[in-house]
């Protein structure tokens, strides 16, 4: 307080003395301010005002560039909203709900994170998941089109109603998604929705699945290849299977089907199932080419998919094939399980017994085509092998 009071008796005195006839010059030198200084407090002086000799705020009278503030009520609003739902509501998926609102000016993901931040909206729902102390022997997915995960979603209900399933397949590299939907997912369906995945993404190295009978195949038939390997292994694409009840092993996928949920199930309108395979392409144009993700350091999967400058191999014919599919002559195929203590190892149904040094532990079962055998292998060591033929 005394330190403004001095302030004020200074500016007092500086337009007492102007006003006396003093020169600016003076007055300036002798109070250790500059000329303009006592110019300005004269003028202010002039206006008669009461409080001309109290600091006024600097703030400018217009700010171009602020998020007005009818625009950060319907952040908060949409954020809830999505909130309220049980659905993703981050930066961008508030991004895409404005959008959708035709909601102008549009602001950009961070000034959206900013506000949730200023506004105190950021916290988790849950917290991450915490993996167990038990080995996993995960696939590497460095590379583009290393492994994809893919995953049925559905059924899921139109206006009408139409029901229908969506195969999403993401590249777990550069999270570059293609979202096929189908009427039911019979063989040749599901056959069909793949290779048109691939004429999108390119041929992976390697596909990771759950054990849906749609993939694997009959659990009455478990020699004979479902429709899924058949498919794979002539291009030289190697299937893998996650163990029984572990969803999160196919994490990528299981997120994205959360995200897909959130953006396309919960607000794209469509009318019937000849509309749904134009507006699934527009959802996935729009999540490959403008949704930026931290693991891919800020990039889009497209972003991510130019900078890694790795070439892509496509289908080699523009109609799938056609089901029942010939039976491969060769090429693997894989199944990750977790040995209990009865040491069964359970491949489609059919129950193997495994090494004691394998219980409670994830192993490896891989059938070998052109040698039709079956060989377990645990942290890369085989510890068991039969005979395994295929039909």
């Amino acid at each position: 307080m005394g330190v403004v009071r001095r302030l004020d008796d200074h500016r007092g005195t500086a337009v007492r003395r102007f006003r006396n006839g003093e020169g600016a010059t003076s007055i300036a030198a002798s109070l250790g301010r500059s000329v303009r200084w006592v110019y300005k407090w004269a003028a202010r002086a002039a206006t008669g005002g009461p409080d001309w000799a109290t600091d006024r705020s600097r703030r400018p009278h217009a700010s171009p560039q602020a998020v007005p503030p009818e625009v950060v009520d319907a952040v908060q609003l949409v954020r809830l909203e999505l909130y309220n739902a049980g659905v993703l509501c981050g930066a961008q998926n508030i991004q895409w709900r404005l959008e959708d609102l035709a909601v102008t000016p549009l602001p950009s993901v961070r000034t959206i994170g900013r506000i949730l931040a200023r506004e105190g909206l950021t916290h988790r729902r849950t917290g991450r998941y915490t993996p167990k102390g038990t080995p996993y022997p995960a696939l590497p997915a460095g590379r583009v089109n290393q492994v994809h995960q893919l995953d049925y979603v559905g059924p899921c209900y139109l206006a009408g109603p139409v029901r229908f399933w969506s195969l999403n397949t993401v590249d777990v590299a550069t999270v570059r998604c293609a979202v096929e939907p189908v009427a039911s997912r019979a063989g040749q369906a599901t056959v069909n929705a793949l290779w048109a995945d691939w004429h999108r993404l390119g041929l992976p190295e390697a596909v990771q699945v759950d054990n849906e009978l749609v993939f694997c195949g009959s659990h009455r038939h478990p020699h004979g290849m479902g429709a899924l390997i058949r498919l794979c292994l002539p291009p030289g694409i190697e299937p893998w299977f996650i163990p029984f009840q572990d969803p999160w092993r196919n994490g990528v996928v299981e997120r994205f089907n959360t995200h897909f949920r959130s953006k396309f199930l919960a607000w794209v309108q469509v009318a019937d199932f000849p509309g749904l395979r134009p507006a699934s392409l527009t959802f996935e144009a729009r999540h490959n080419g403008r949704y930026r993700y931290t693991r891919l350091l800020g990039q889009t999967p497209l972003g991510a998919l130019a900078a890694a400058g790795h070439p892509l191999r496509f289908p080699a014919q523009e109609t799938a094939p056609t089901v029942p599919l010939p039976k491969p002559e060769a090429g693997r195929y894989h199944l990750v399980r977790f040995i209990r203590s009865d040491r069964r190892l359970d491949v489609f149904g059919e129950r193997f017994l495994v090494p004691p040094e394998a219980t409670y532990a994830y192993v490896v079962a891989t059938i070998d085509v052109a040698r039709q055998r079956l060989t377990v292998h645990l942290d890369t060591e085989p510890i068991a092998e039969w005979p395994y033929r295929l039909r």
